[in-house]
């Protein structure tokens, strides 16, 4: 069973770069796919993957992150709703490498392939 928790960008907004890092990683290794409205900040993607290389052990074997920005096109409205909505815009999906095989995605869809369970012998 794949367990999906959606994380409100409010849920995080108050919290430090560490803090949002922390929460979303302490869900991932519960497990669960993350899906935050929003984004986060560049940096802190590059610390999330950095703070993920560093626990990586047998029970938890990494994540797979994958960003969509609706407002990647680059008009002056997107500049403008860009700087309005900040780190809402968009969806980020971050899941633990054990449950999600791969996350391919494009301006209009988003596909997130599981791993199969492992069978149980009889």
């Amino acid at each position: 069973m794949v367990t999906i928790q959606l994380l409100p960008y409010s849920e995080i907004s108050s919290l430090s770069s560490i803090g949002r890092i922390r929460k979303i990683l302490n869900i991932a290794k519960q497990n669960k796919i993350v899906l935050l409205q929003g984004r986060l900040q560049k940096e802190e993607e590059t610390e999330l993957i950095k703070a993920t290389m560093e626990e990586i052990n047998k029970e938890f074997r990494g994540i797979e992150l994958a960003v969509i920005n609706p407002m990647q096109g680059g008009g002056l409205f997107d500049g403008v709703a860009s700087f309005v909505l900040g780190n809402r815009a968009g969806l980020t999906v971050v899941g633990p490498a054990s449950v999600v095989k791969k996350i391919k995605k494009d301006p209009h869809k988003i596909e997130l392939l599981t791993n199969e369970g492992k069978k149980r012998r009889k």
